[in-house]
């Protein structure tokens, strides 16, 4: 019989297709894929086409050659010159779209994939993270920051050079208000973080257990909205990416490294889009705030049922996700 689970986390309810739910490896994406080379003359992202994208934020190294960029997205969300201004006409509510939008560069090479970064690369990615998490916090206009990756075609990416995005934003959007009110409710009646109680849980059963280390783990949600959505979870109570020191981000990156290589074995280097949910650096004392990263390979796309209702339909069964991956061996 079908499950309806529920995530305490966003309040959404999943429907677990429990009878009808296919096998784990079934949800690889044998297909032919187009040759990329190393460099591409055509990529704005590629090294010696830097003049296409001027106005860098942020580099590693600082000088030289470089291994990590950070520029202006040419097609921004958000303008970052402007006054926040706000309207209310009536019911036209409007808010100047003023912000930041900006591309983290992961590697010079083009047809690298995150599952095949050196530890080292990776670090200094997740370092950049916080980097330009904190300086978008420092723009009095930014209400919110969410820092995310596209990676193939159905992902919604147009440029397949390794890149991630920094969106702020003037407002703080309802889903993330939503979950701010259920920690913060979850909070008020035991006195012990949502996302903590979830994760010793987690970890105490196994069962949905993917990758563990010292300080973090990657887990299936039970309520996991799509077959493969992955969490990873700080074990320990932090409300920001902005928290970490630089042994917490080369742990973190082991772990990420360990879970997108499983994905990219286990489902043949599937589309995949990851989400930072975090704090700002200045509100991370937070006693209920618990950031961690959303995993969701494109493996499932969502239909009709699912726009229409806010009601996702999950054709795998978590606990046998959890386990299949974690047969998946890192290298």
């Amino acid at each position: 019989m079908p499950e309806l689970r529920l995530n305490l986390i966003t309040r959404e309810w999943v429907i677990i297709q429990c009878e009808r739910a296919r096998k784990p490896e079934e949800f690889a994406q044998r297909r032919e894929r187009k040759y990329q080379p190393e460099r591409l003359d055509s990529c704005p992202f590629c090294p010696g086409n830097e003049q296409k994208t001027p106005g860098e934020f942020a580099r590693i190294p600082s000088d030289g050659s470089w291994r990590i960029r950070v520029i202006p997205n040419k097609y921004a969300a958000l303008l970052d010159e402007g006054e926040l201004l706000r309207t209310n006409e009536g019911h036209r509510h409007l808010v100047a779209g003023v912000g930041r939008h900006e591309v983290i560069v992961e590697s010079p090479v083009h047809n690298m994939s995150t599952a095949l970064f050196e530890i080292e690369q990776l670090t200094d990615i997740l370092k950049m993270y916080k980097s330009r998490l904190v300086e978008a916090y420092k723009d009095g206009r930014v209400e919110h920051v969410i820092i995310f990756k596209n990676h193939g075609p159905s992902s919604g990416t147009s440029i397949l050079h390794p890149h991630s995005q920094l969106i702020g934003i003037p407002i703080t959007p309802i889903g993330i208000r939503n979950r701010m009110d259920e920690a913060m409710r979850y909070f008020d009646n035991t006195g012990e973080c949502l996302l903590c109680a979830i994760l010793k849980e987690d970890l105490a059963e196994g069962r949905r257990v993917v990758h563990e280390t010292e300080r973090f783990a990657a887990v299936i949600p039970y309520a996991a909205l799509s077959p493969f959505h992955t969490w990873i979870v700080p074990k320990w109570h932090t409300a920001s990416l902005a928290d970490c020191s630089d042994d917490d981000m080369k742990e973190l990156a082991g772990v990420l490294k360990a879970t997108m290589h499983k994905f990219y074995h286990a489902l043949d280097d599937p589309d995949y889009n990851y989400m930072i949910f975090t704090r700002g650096p200045f509100r991370n004392r937070s006693e209920y705030g618990h950031w961690y990263i959303s995993i969701i390979p494109r493996v499932a796309p969502a239909a009709g049922f699912e726009l229409g209702s806010g009601i996702y339909i999950n054709h795998a069964i978590p606990e046998d996700v959890a386990e299949y991956l974690r047969s998946v061996k890192v290298s």
